[in-house]
């Protein structure tokens, strides 16, 4: 008698997740530098590295250290303004998108109390426009960074006026520091409940 055989799905390299993984690859490819980098013209997709010694990311950091940047402590995407507004089109001016949200995230880090910015380094490749939100959900689900899915708020801005009857974000909450984020509300938890969060979240993805 044969044995049943499963079907076997043919390869296609303009599957959405096939493409999205190749971006990522490439990403990963580029040396990680100091953030935030030199000025430069382009919009597309970046990873953060620590390296530092804050306790709760010690096991992130030491992962860092040792396996040459393996392990992003957040992933994002920076688009032009076009892209934002629901259209991307041809002829959308990029301008510096991407090395503008990587230099207002270093800003917030050096803001934060307990942050060095010297403990960070990034990577980042500039994309073309259709494949930039696919390749950041790629990185997101392969590496569940931190800031991405225990700690919500780095990527915040500063809200508009009137607007701070909101409640402190988790990573304000446990990296204090930037002025705006003075004036929100105190979040239901405390710094220390959210590190242990952190470490445990870490303790369980990195055995």
């Amino acid at each position: 008698m044969k044995k049943d055989q499963s079907p076997i799905t043919p390869f296609n390299p303009l599957d959405k997740r096939n493409l999205g993984e190749s971006v990522a690859e490439a990403l990963l490819q580029v040396e990680a530098r100091p953030l935030p980098p030199k000025p430069f013209v382009g919009a597309g997709v970046y990873a953060l590295y620590y390296i530092g010694s804050f306790p709760a990311y010690e096991r992130l950091s030491a992962i860092n250290r040792s396996q040459g940047f393996a392990c992003p402590i957040y992933v994002g995407k920076a688009v032009p303004a076009g892209a934002r507004k629901g259209g991307i089109g041809f002829d959308v001016d990029h301008g510096q998108a991407l090395q503008q949200r990587l230099s207002q995230h270093a800003s917030s880090i050096a803001a934060a109390q307990n942050l060095e910015l010297s403990a960070f380094y990034c990577r980042f490749l500039v994309v073309d426009d259709i494949w930039i939100p696919l390749a950041e959900s790629m990185l997101i689900e392969r590496f569940a960074p931190v800031w991405n899915r225990i700690l919500d708020g780095f990527g915040n801005h500063a809200p508009g006026k009137g607007r701070y009857g909101g409640k402190k974000s988790q990573w304000d909450t446990i990296h204090p520091g930037r002025e705006w984020a003075t004036r929100l509300q105190p979040n239901s938890q405390t710094a220390n409940e959210l590190e242990e969060q952190v470490r445990i979240y870490l303790s369980e993805r990195f055995v």
